[in-house]
């Protein structure tokens, strides 16, 4: 008999205030990276009641507003003019205090050791910006290949946005979060088990005062414009078991940096894969692609997918290590638990094959430092909301499915071996 169970995943809306900071430290990214792509950013934001606080390390040649780039973000997400609740877009502060990046870790960088030790392609020489580890993961659970609880909770989360932005709700404010649960048998989900939705919204609603009205009329809007329109193309539906939590703390009118300070790089598990998978600790946004925290977590991503993809595996995790100023890992392991066609260690040395994971060819392959540029100066901001992974409103590099060819001619030879 299979094993029953259940997994949770959350997400949060572009107005939470860790992502106000996500995404202003990346907004800072692209504009310096459409101006000089070899510049180096490590860009962090905090902000709080009225104030937001830029600072970091960043060598460049080129010059942007800051400040100015950070009121553009702060606006665009919703917070500005009387609904802003404390934190408006054109009265906030904003101080900034940026310095250039360690002279140490730049030579580092620049030159790997390989290339100091006369073993480098010269094409291929960068060193990793940093020592650690990265994972990357990829399962059928879904049509882009993500686990089901955080995929859903994504899908929430953007839709709770939409209806704002829209004005199909309009008394909804930028601040939210969502967390789905979804009860599994063995490896497979098979049921919609609990949903939860906390959403800043306006004091009255056509003029309701009374909170438990209020409350009654936030639940129902909820339900028919944001959550079940998520499910139209899903393959499992909430039914009459569902649990729903709306606003279940009561009143959210205090949301945003009034009502809890921000911080770049605080929702590592929201960006990623809900907890389902591994996580090395390291933070994506406001990092240049010299930073392995950010382009070998999306290498390893990409070769996640092109392996449950090509039907290796259905599920794959990759875990990569760096030293810094090395370019070429010091490990890559693959794990299938137990759904791979072939041995993980046969997969991982198919994998070290196929796929160089050197800093420098990660850029070139994925071209992480034109993407802003490409972009209309916008890239990194757009994945700095709503997860970095099995985003189909975007066109990522690493969640192209360009290598299932490969390995799947890497497995025929494998198996005839």
């Amino acid at each position: 008999m299979s094993h029953r169970y259940l997994f949770t995943s959350e997400s949060v809306t572009e107005g939470h205030p860790d992502k106000i900071c996500d995404q202003i430290s990346d907004a800072v990214l692209d504009a310096i990276l459409t101006q000089d792509p070899s510049a180096r950013v490590a860009c962090e934001c905090s902000v709080t009641t009225g104030l937001a606080l830029i600072t970091g390390e960043i060598t460049t040649k080129s010059f942007v507003d800051v400040s100015k780039i950070a009121r553009k973000v702060i606006a665009d997400i919703g917070y500005e003019g009387e609904r802003s609740g404390g934190f408006d877009a054109h009265s906030c502060s904003v101080l900034v205090a940026l310095d250039e990046q360690s002279a140490d870790i730049a030579g580092g960088v620049t030159d790997s050791l390989e290339e100091r030790q006369g073993s480098a392609d010269a094409s291929n020489s960068t060193g990793a910006g940093d020592q650690g580890m990265m994972f990357g993961f990829a399962c059928n659970e879904t049509p882009e290949l993500m686990p089901m609880p955080i995929s859903i909770a994504h899908r929430i989360a953007r839709r709770l946005a939409e209806v704002r932005k829209e004005g199909i709700l309009k008394y909804l404010r930028p601040d939210g979060k969502t967390q789905v649960t979804i009860e599994y048998e063995g490896d497979k989900p098979v049921r919609i088990d609990t949903i939860v939705v906390s959403t800043q919204h306006d004091p009255t609603i056509d003029g309701i005062t009374d909170n438990d009205k209020l409350q009654k009329r936030i639940e129902s809007d909820l339900k028919a414009y944001v959550i079940m329109p998520v499910f139209q193309d899903m393959p499992i539906k909430p039914n009459d078991s569902t649990r729903y939590f709306i606003n279940p703390s009561g009143r959210f009118v205090v949301g945003g940096p009034q009502g809890d300070s921000g911080l770049t790089g605080r929702k590592i598990i929201v960006d990623t894969y809900g907890g389902y998978s591994r996580h090395g600790g390291g933070a994506f946004s406001g990092k240049d692609p010299t930073k392995v925290d950010r382009s070998a977590a999306y290498a390893a991503r990409h070769i996640a997918k092109n392996i449950v993809g090509a039907e290796l595996a259905e599920r794959c995790e990759v875990q990569i290590a760096y030293a810094i100023g090395v370019a070429h890992p010091v490990s890559i392991h693959v794990t299938t638990f137990g759904t791979g066609k072939i041995k993980d260690d046969e997969i991982g040395e198919i994998v070290k094959a196929n796929f160089d994971l050197r800093p420098a060819a990660i850029i070139k392959n994925f071209d992480l430092t034109n993407l802003p540029k490409k972009n209309n100066g916008r890239f990194y901001r757009n994945v700095a909301a709503y997860g970095h992974f099995g985003r189909t409103d975007l066109d990522l590099p690493w969640e192209k499915l360009d290598r299932v060819n490969d390995l799947k001619q890497a497995l025929k030879q494998a198996v005839r071996a």
